[in-house]
C-alpha cells in the first residue's frame, strides 16, 4: 500500500503459493496491515482536502475488522473516489450498498438501458422536415445520433419520414418507419420494439442538437445507481428532456391516451421523479421553427 501524500510504502499482503484450492492467493501481513494501514486512513482523515482516493479495495481490507471501522470513520468525514474489486465479500458488499454510495459499474457503467429517439414530428411550424435541415454540415438529427453513440444497450429511431430511414439505415442505426399519427404510438412503437430487452428507457427528441453527451451519460448514471426513479433533465429547475423511465412503467406508457406523450406518466408519478440539472440553458433549446434554426447557426 503507498499513501501517496507522504510517499511511504507499507507491504501488506504476500503471494500464498501453498493455498490449494483459495480463490485469494494473496494473504494479509497482519501486523504492518493493521497498524499501517489504519495510520494510513487516520492521517487522511485529518487533510485538508475534501476528496480522498482509494484504489483498490478487496479481499486483504475485507480481513480486518479493524481497517474497515477505520474506513468507516474515513467516510464520515470526506468524500472518497473509491475502486471495489467485484468479489462477494461482507465489507465490499457493505460499501457497495451504503446509502451514501454513488456506485458506478466500471464493466456496464450504463446497465442495460435503452433509448428511443423520437423523430416523428411533422414540422408544421418549420415549414418541412426540420430534422433534415442542414446544421453545421450535416442534418439536425445527426447530431443527436451522434450524441448518443455508445451510450445504450439498444437504441431505436421512430420516424414518419422515409429520408430519416433512409439515413438511419446508412449509419446502421435500428430505425422503425411508421404511419400513425400521434405521440402516444411513437411511444407505443418504440417500446413494443426494444422494451422487452432493456430494464429502463431514455426519450430523446432529435431536435436537440446542443445537448451534451456528458449529460445524457450522467443521466444514465444516475438512473443506474437509483433505479426505482423517473430521471430527467432540467436547467434552473425548469424540467426538459431526455427522460428516462425504469421499467415498471412501460405498461403506462405503452397504453397512453391518444395525442399524449410521456409527461402524462411523470404527473402520475411526482414523488418518484428526479432531475439532474445540465451545465447550459442550451443544452435544452429545441428547434420548432426557422427563426429557431436561424439563432442555432448564430452561435460560435
Amino acid at each position: 500500500m503507498k499513501n501517496n501524500s507522504s510517499g511511504e510504502v507499507v507491504r501488506i499482503g504476500r503471494f500464498c503459493s501453498d493455498a490449494t484450492g483459495c480463490e485469494n492467493l494473496m494473504q494479509p501481513i497482519k501486523d504492518s496491515f493493521n497498524s499501517t494501514c489504519i495510520a494510513f486512513l487516520e492521517s487522511l482523515a485529518d487533510t485538508t482536502a475534501p476528496w480522498i482516493t482509494v484504489d483498490e479495495i478487496g479481499y486483504l481490507e475485507n480481513t480486518s475488522y479493524d481497517y474497515q471501522k477505520a474506513f468507516e470513520r474515513l467516510m464520515n468525514k470526506k468524500r472518497i473516489i473509491m475502486v471495489v474489486r467485484k468479489q462477494d465479500l461482507s465489507f465490499l458488499n457493505w460499501l457497495c450498498s451504503h446509502k451514501d454510495v454513488f456506485l458506478v459499474d466500471l464493466d456496464r457503467p450504463f446497465g442495460n438501458s435503452g433509448c428511443i429517439i423520437m423523430a416523428s414530428g411533422q414540422g408544421k411550424r418549420f415549414g418541412s422536415n426540420k430534422l433534415m435541415a442542414e446544421y453545421h454540415g450535416q442534418p439536425l438529427i445527426k447530431w443527436i445520433l451522434d450524441i448518443t453513440k455508445d451510450l445504450f444497450a439498444r437504441r431505436l429511431v421512430v420516424t414518419i419520414h422515409q429520408d430519416i430511414e433512409k439515413l438511419c439505415t446508412e449509419y446502421s442505426i435500428p430505425v422503425i418507419l411508421h404511419s400513425s399519427p400521434y405521440r402516444n404510438d411513437m411511444i407505443r412503437l418504440g417500446l413494443d420494439t426494444i422494451g422487452s430487452y432493456i430494464d429502463r428507457c431514455a426519450f430523446i427528441p432529435s431536435d436537440q442538437p446542443l445537448i451534451k453527451t456528458e449529460s445524457i451519460a450522467s443521466l444514465l448514471l444516475c438512473s443506474k445507481n437509483e433505479p426505482s426513479y423517473i430521471w430527467r433533465t432540467c436547467y434552473d429547475k425548469t424540467p426538459g428532456a431526455p427522460v428516462i423511465f425504469p421499467k415498471e412503467y412501460f405498461d403506462e406508457l405503452m397504453s397512453l391516451p391518444q395525442g399524449k406523450g410521456g409527461n402524462v406518466v411523470v404527473h402520475s408519478h411526482e414523488s418518484q421523479v428526479r432531475q439532474l440539472p445540465v451545465t447550459s440553458k442550451t443544452e435544452l433549446m429545441d428547434i420548432d421553427t426557422p427563426a429557431d434554426m436561424a439563432r442555432l447557426k448564430e452561435r460560435p
